[in-house]
């Protein structure tokens, strides 16, 4: 016995107590420090396997960034040329309505222009016809009182010529 004044020590008793030590401490590396070494192992498996999953998915998402940013490229240039096709489009429909509106203000006008005349036309031989009874008729007056036949026939064709030719 061992004697270290309040504590003492008997040798059987430390003798066993380190031989259940050594014990414990076998079981314990046999039974629990290679299934907690397998955790860790799975874990440290685990966390490589999601280092590399998000480096994967980051460079797919790289890649489809750009991928998305050629096609927004390419819908841009794409607008462009249909606004500038529209614009050309709008420019030349816009030249064709006014050519249009252009030629029938002058067929328009054309057509103005003939049926004024037809109309001056018309007016020119009512007037005429017009003058022609009047001046008969004052004839007739005038002649009744002072001509024969003949003479009233030559001064109504006399007078005929003059007024013919005036209008």
């Amino acid at each position: 016995m061992l004697d270290f004044g309040a504590v003492s020590l008997e040798w059987g008793t430390l003798l066993f107590q380190v031989i259940i030590f050594i014990i414990l401490i076998i079981a314990v590396a046999k039974y629990a420090t290679k299934p907690i070494a397998d955790v860790l192992e799975r874990r440290r498996q685990h966390v490589e396997n999601e280092i590399a999953s998000a480096e994967r998915n980051r460079a797919e998402a790289e890649a489809l960034l750009s991928e998305q940013r050629r096609l927004l490229e390419e819908a841009r240039v794409e607008a462009k040329a249909v606004i500038e096709r529209a614009t050309k489009q709008a420019a030349t429909e816009s030249a064709k309505i006014v050519a249009d509106a252009q030629e029938a203000t002058e067929r328009m006008k054309a057509e103005a222009s003939k049926e004024l005349a037809r109309e001056v036309e018309k007016a020119k031989a009512e007037l005429r016809d017009q003058m022609a009874g009047l001046s008969v008729m004052l004839a007739s007056k005038i002649i009744e009182k002072e001509l024969d036949e003949a003479t009233q026939k030559s001064v109504v064709d006399k007078f005929m010529a003059q007024v013919g030719d005036r209008l």
